[in-house]
């Protein structure tokens, strides 16, 4: 039993299908098939079911598979003692980051991450919130940038900082006449939001207190994985939504935003990772890198109202 057969199985466990399997570990799909079935051999045991369409593990192949993480997991950790030992930040590592901030937030550190770091190759995939949980938890990632708190037993949360809501509406919509906004004047009936799944989402109508409500006044419903989208859709149909300050644009939103009445609505947002994970370098320069490239006005909660999403 060898370490690269315990990730053939785990990639095939993660993809359920040998070529993409095969794609993910790059090697070619003969090679991943006969080191599996192999190992297989050696351990008198069946991992998967391979007369299902996608195959999928045996009750035993589960029990294998989730050790199989786990002891990939501690190697993780053992390369990563060597590294910090010689402060040291090298090598590929997976990070999760959630919609509603990966298009704002990105584009502003990205740079000088891979700058500062070239030993450190990012793989980042643009997942939700509970995708990015399971993928922590089971090793398919090894960060996550999201909004916290989470309320998990299982995952360590770093904050970076605290984002300002902003309200978004019609250029002309009455609520853009105020001063500033009070979430107690908000009506339901004309607001747009992301689709079910979408932490933000969650957070506005936590924050507004509204229920879940069919919305029989509007002859369009439409729910869109996408702020820039719902952006779009309002200076279009009318009617207003809550975005993250990242999301505002100075040359093109300065007539469509107004900012709530102190206390303001923020949103956390942190790296979170497995509370196993000792790549503590990493989440430095993360965090710093994060930092150095948002508002200083973003850096500290102040007396706002931290909304959650859970």
């Amino acid at each position: 039993m060898t370490i690269q057969q315990l990730n053939y199985v785990v990639a095939l466990d993660i993809h359920r299908h040998f070529v993409k399997a095969a794609e993910s570990c790059a090697v070619s799909q003969p090679t991943l098939t006969n080191q599996v079935k192999k190992l297989e051999d050696q351990i008198n045991l069946t991992l998967f079911d391979r007369k299902t369409q996608p195959l999928k593990p045996t009750p035993m192949g589960e029990v294998f598979i989730a050790k199989a993480r786990k002891i990939l997991r501690e190697i993780d950790q053992l390369k990563a003692l060597v590294n910090e030992e010689q402060s040291q930040v090298k090598g590929k590592f997976k990070l999760g980051i959630i919609p509603s901030l990966s298009q704002y937030i990105l584009p502003k550190f990205l740079h000088h991450f891979s700058k500062a770091y070239p030993n450190t190759h990012l793989e980042i995939k643009e997942w939700r919130s509970e995708q990015i949980m399971k993928g922590l938890d089971n090793g398919d990632l090894n960060v996550g940038l999201m909004v916290t708190p989470l309320y998990e037993n299982t995952l360590r949360e770093i904050p970076i900082f605290y984002e300002p809501f902003l309200l978004y509406a019609q250029e002309g919509h009455t609520l853009l006449k105020k001063e500033q906004i009070i979430a107690d004047e908000l009506k339901s009936k004309d607001l747009w939001l992301l689709e079910e799944g979408h932490c933000f989402r969650n957070q506005i109508l936590n924050f507004c207190q509204f229920k879940k409500e069919k919305e029989q006044d509007k002859n369009i419903v439409f729910e869109s994985a996408s702020i820039e989208t719902l952006k779009l859709m309002i200076q279009q149909t009318g009617g207003y939504t809550l975005i993250p300050e990242l999301a505002y644009n100075q040359f093109i939103d300065q007539d469509k935003t107004k900012r709530f009445s102190t206390p303001e609505p923020v949103r956390e947002v942190s790296l979170v990772v497995h509370k196993s994970f000792t790549k503590e370098l990493l989440l430095t320069h993360l965090h710093e890198s994060i930092q150095k490239n948002i508002p200083m006005s973003f850096r500290k909660k102040g007396r706002n109202i931290m909304v959650d999403w859970r």
